[in-house]
């Protein structure tokens, strides 16, 4: 999910270790990630699988749960911890910085990190983790309120928090650059195809689940702690009013790729 403009992400060391402070709650209040896009991961039979930028797990266990074996890699001490809380494996370490150790796997994903991850590095160094004929998958969960709800929220924010206003994931429609995600691996001219797909669903939302997602996102953990408190009472008034549920219309995006020239 897009936290910050696309072209400053790998460089924002501090916004991408902003999670471990509340990695708990990261894991109960993040949303996992659909059926149907594990289903499509397992069609190419994968043992081992490297999880790039891990957080809490919420991917890792998806696969761990088809019969993968999963080794996740994660910057942030604190989310490892969740995540070897719930039996994955983890080292600490950028993908950038970490040593595989010789290591191969079948299939590199990464959940929801790979924007943290440097476009000049990444995708070659995904694809001689897995070598001719592996195969390497990113995605995100991207997202949309219904126009009503978002008008409400958008007051709300241009009021009360408006220097992440015009660009935070809670309340903008969310969209993952696809044709740009592309480039990047098409670039690295390690990969013999490079697609995106699609996956949508949705979700209901009440005051409180809302709430507690919205607090997990970069921006809002950097606002003074007042300041955020009073943004997020003034979101769930604005879900109490529209009948106490909020609808979000999930889809997650995924670019599959194919090691080899």
């Amino acid at each position: 999910m897009t936290d910050v403009p696309r072209m400053r992400f790998h460089e924002d060391r501090a916004r991408a270790l902003s999670f471990g402070g509340i990695a708990a709650q990261y894991d109960r209040a993040r949303p996992s990630y659909p059926a149907a896009l594990i289903d499509d991961l397992m069609a190419w039979h994968p043992h081992a699988v490297l999880d790039v930028g891990c957080g809490t797990g919420k991917a890792a266990r998806l696969m761990a749960e088809r019969g993968c074996s999963v080794l996740g890699v994660e910057p942030d001490p604190l989310m490892a911890s969740v995540a070897r809380d719930h039996g994955i494996t983890v080292e600490n370490g950028t993908f950038e910085e970490w040593d595989p150790r010789g290591r191969r796997f079948d299939l590199v994903v990464s959940g929801q990190a790979w924007h943290w991850v440097d476009p000049r590095i990444g995708p070659a160094k995904a694809a001689g983790m897995v070598g001719e004929g592996g195969h390497v998958t990113v995605f995100w969960n991207t997202g949309r309120h219904d126009p009503e709800m978002r008008a409400a929220l958008q007051a709300v924010y241009e009021r009360l928090a408006p220097g992440i206003a015009p660009t935070t994931t809670s309340l903008r429609p969310v969209t993952v650059d696809g044709m740009d995600r592309l480039a990047e691996f098409q670039r690295s001219g390690r990969f013999s195809s490079v697609e995106a797909r699609a996956y949508p669903w949705d979700a209901d939302y009440d005051r409180v689940r809302w709430l507690d997602y919205a607090a997990t996102h970069s921006d809002h953990v950097r606002l003074p702690d007042a300041q955020r408190r009073v943004l997020l009472d003034a979101v769930g008034d604005v879900i109490d009013a529209h009948g106490g549920h909020l609808a979000y219309h999930f889809s997650t995006v995924a670019i599959l790729a194919t090691a080899g020239g």
